[in-house]
């Protein structure tokens, strides 16, 4: 099974960083077939990997990479490429909580006997940069891990796998790299921020981080037009419309304004996904509609605000066939997450970098996100858009539901404590209730009345 590739090739970032900063630095060194460290957001993995080109590894340099880091030597790689060498994805099931698209491990040829030694490594990981070669060059599996990237880059996924391949780019190399997890002297942790800092004094490795990458890309780059414009009446009152194109994938989003985003300190926000089966049809089994209505209501009422309506994230960007597929194994019993881990889906591919790209468009620059999920759109430093507050958006269960709203609570850590209380039909009211019914487990208080 080969990874997905989903819209034409990122496009070649070419515009040279600034002289002097951290990230012309971290490009020159890469340029110079050195190591560089790559720290992402703080509410991501709050990392930092060591890097370099794959065309440039050698032994001694792989050998510092063992010494310093986890030892799971990853090598991103483009989606072309990933193609081109015939590699298919480590598992069907990838439930990875970053959804990083793990390929089969591989050893080239060139890498002999001793595969696994420093010096084998360098000669799988050159392979694998290419240009050239074959599949039969290598044999699989291996100690060598291939991620695919992301068409897009940063823009796209604020992730490490993308920004080694952006830095590669910018630095003129082949789209290919070595990263790995820096990781405690001890061998017993993650290393953060001061340690790295310590380490990369000591061993003069240039610091970029991920954000820095994304807002160079910002600058000359744009990924998203807008395509039309126009007020629209709706139940919750009368809201402009924005539709955007995003290129890299083709697909048209809407955002829905109360007021002037651009003249509010903290912009009331939702980002959300699209859902046929709850927006349009009114389903009972999700709290998608409601809570696109919800949400609708809460930007009229407060007179600023956006609504973003993200397509292409049917059932958490598996597509609507498939969740309806998924939707007969849970009707057999099982749960939202494992019915997609047995179709062989991800339990969540949705990506908000165009998003976060559409929101900075309108303006919006610090934002309070009603979301009942914590770790949604996380890595927006690059992006210039802060999370200053989460808002609850709570509905209340009903017979329909409670299974997969419990699921959300208990498996996708999402914070629902306080639902409402829902009308015969099933259908939620947006009143606040401070008790009534409950997801069996949650534990809730006379005094606790989010919505």
């Amino acid at each position: 099974m080969h990874v997905a590739v989903t819209g034409p090739p990122a496009p070649l970032v070419v515009a040279a960083p600034n002289p002097g900063s951290p990230l012309d630095r971290a490009v020159a060194r890469l340029r110079d077939g050195g190591i560089v460290v790559v720290v992402d957001d703080e509410d991501r993995e709050n990392e930092g990997d060591l890097v370099m080109a794959a065309q440039a590894a050698t032994g001694p340099a792989v050998a510092f990479f063992l010494e310093h880091t986890s030892g799971y030597l990853c090598a991103p790689i483009s989606p072309a490429r990933a193609g081109e060498l015939d590699l298919p994805a480590m598992t069907e099931h990838n439930s990875e909580v970053h959804r990083t698209a793990f390929l089969v491990g591989v050893d080239h040829v060139l890498a002999g006997d001793d595969p696994e030694s420093a010096t084998g490594r360098a000669a799988t990981l050159r392979g694998l940069a290419g240009p050239g070669g074959a599949s039969t060059d290598f044999r699989r599996p291996g100690s060598v891990l291939p991620l695919q990237g992301r068409a897009g880059g940063v823009l796209r996924r604020s992730g490490h796998t993308e920004a080694s391949l952006d830095l590669c780019v910018l630095a003129g190399l082949e789209p290919a790299a070595l990263i790995c997890e820096l990781v405690t002297a001890d061998r017993r942790g993650m290393m953060r921020g001061p340690e790295i800092a310590v380490l990369a004094e000591r061993h003069d490795l240039p610091v970029v981080t991920i954000a820095e990458l994304v807002r160079h890309r910002r600058r000359s780059e744009r990924l998203v037009v807008r395509t039309g414009e126009r007020e629209i009446r709706t139940p919750a009152g009368l809201l402009r419309a924005i539709a955007f194109r995003a290129l890299l994938e083709d697909v048209e989003h809407v955002a829905f304004i109360a007021g002037d985003p651009t003249a509010a300190d903290d912009v009331l926000v939702r980002v959300h996904s699209e859902c046929v089966t709850g927006d349009v049809l009114g389903s009972l089994k999700c709290d998608c509609g409601t809570q696109l209505q919800l949400a609708l209501e809460r930007i009229a009422d407060e007179g600023t605000g956006v609504v973003l309506y993200l397509r292409g994230h049917e059932g958490r960007g598996i597509g609507l066939g498939q969740k309806l597929r998924a939707y007969r194994l849970q009707e057999q019993g099982v749960d939202t997450v494992d019915a997609n881990l047995a179709l062989g889906l991800p339990v969540d591919s949705r990506e908000y970098g165009v998003g976060a790209q559409i929101l900075v468009d309108l303006g919006v620059r610090r934002l309070r996100l009603m979301s009942n999920n914590p770790a949604k759109f996380g890595g927006l430093q690059g992006f210039g858009l802060t999370v200053v507050e989460r808002v609850p958006l709570e509905v209340a269960p009903n017979a329909h539901s409670m299974a997969y709203l419990q699921t959300k609570r208990d498996r996708m850590g999402h914070s629902l404590t306080a639902p409402q209380s829902a009308g015969p039909s099933g259908h939620t009211t947006t009143t606040v209730s401070t008790a009534t019914q409950e997801l069996p487990g949650s534990e809730v208080t006379p005094d606790d009345e989010r919505v």
